[in-house]
């Protein structure tokens, strides 16, 4: 089935919902930073199978969050999406969030996808990997992220650039399991290791390892799937090519971005945004953030897409919002300062 087929089918399945949803017509606005068709595809099936309406506001995160400050008590957002848990987390910081308060989340969303105050939890994850050339097969000494400073690696890693967010939530992880002194001294190495000055997004590192500008690429899992099922017959035969090594197995686990949902402090439709929130935690939202959008569902027995499945399980490492939102800051001062621009 493609990617079409496959959302409008599950637009048309419907979704089992408590019977006041359907009372009226309503609305429910989202103030969200992803920006993706299976998104579309996801409030379309949310109206049909609800009656609400739903009103969205794009942008990125950080002017989201300062358009629901500056709205204060008469903002119309009831529900913040975006992606990344320090982002969630300095949703939650500024006063913006409420606990969701709902059992049927708390029941479908592991603990360590939800945050421990009840102000957010994840509705998806992306998995930030090293990616190597099956061809070639996987870099001898490979297996952590620590590894990526070795200097067996020189010339080796494409990445993109160190102010990048996916880079800077790396780099907070690892501050947070090794310290500052070995935060920089990894960052140093990684920038001695490039390939190529950082440049792009992660597709664009996935094409440069594979067209021979280095042996491992950094990147996030959804966009090694999307390339999988693209419309452009280049990406899908090259995604198939390539390698994945999950760091970490052996202690804290693989780092996870996740796209998470909050529900907004001045919510005026309180009612019909932890509709919609319990909504994402559905078989029928998961399989669309799985299937459509190639990334891995929250929900434990939600389906993976076959193309990332193929790669097996792994263990992944609790996001620490919190924890996360503290060390951004040092973590892109210590990437810089070593060189890694």
């Amino acid at each position: 089935m493609n990617r079409r087929a496959f959302l409008t089918s599950t637009a048309a399945a419907g979704l089992a919902v408590p019977a006041i949803a359907r009372a009226q017509e309503r609305v429910v606005s989202l103030y969200s930073s992803r920006h993706y068709d299976a998104d579309r595809q996801l409030h379309s099936a949310f109206t049909d199978s609800t009656g609400i309406r739903v009103r969205v506001i794009e942008a990125n995160a950080d002017q989201l969050l300062e358009r629901i400050r500056s709205e204060g008590t008469n903002s119309p957002a009831d529900v913040i999406i975006t992606v990344d848990a320090s982002r969630l987390a300095r949703a939650a910081e500024l006063g913006l969030t409420q606990p969701y308060a709902s059992a049927t989340i708390d029941s479908r969303v592991p603990a360590a996808l939800r945050d421990p105050d009840g102000q957010w939890f994840a509705a998806s994850t992306r998995a930030r990997v090293l990616m190597y050339d099956k061809a070639k097969g996987a870099p001898a000494g490979l297996s952590r992220y620590e590894d990526l400073a070795k200097e067996q690696f020189r010339g080796q890693i494409a990445v993109r650039s160190s102010g990048n967010g996916y880079n800077v939530a790396l780099a907070s992880s690892f501050l947070a399991a090794n310290g500052a002194e070995a935060t920089e001294a990894w960052a140093r190495g990684i920038a001695a290791n490039l390939a190529r000055p950082p440049a792009g997004g992660d597709r664009d590192q996935i094409r440069a390892m594979m067209a021979g500008q280095g042996t491992i690429a950094i990147s996030n899992t959804y966009y090694l799937g999307l390339m999988s099922i693209s419309n452009q017959a280049e990406e899908r035969e090259l995604a198939p090519r390539v390698g994945i090594i999950f760091p970490n197995q052996g202690d804290r686990g693989t780092h996870v971005n996740v796209s998470g949902a909050a529900l907004a402090k001045n919510s005026p439709n309180v009612d019909n945004a932890r509709v919609f929130l319990e909504f994402l935690t559905t078989p029928a939202a998961q399989r669309v953030f799985a299937l459509g959008n190639m990334e891995f569902p929250a929900v434990a027995e939600a389906e993976v897409h076959p193309f990332l499945a193929s790669y097996g399980d792994f263990k992944k490492e609790a996001p620490d919002g919190a924890k996360m939102l503290a060390n951004a800051p040092e973590a892109l001062r210590l990437m810089q300062r070593a060189g890694w621009r």
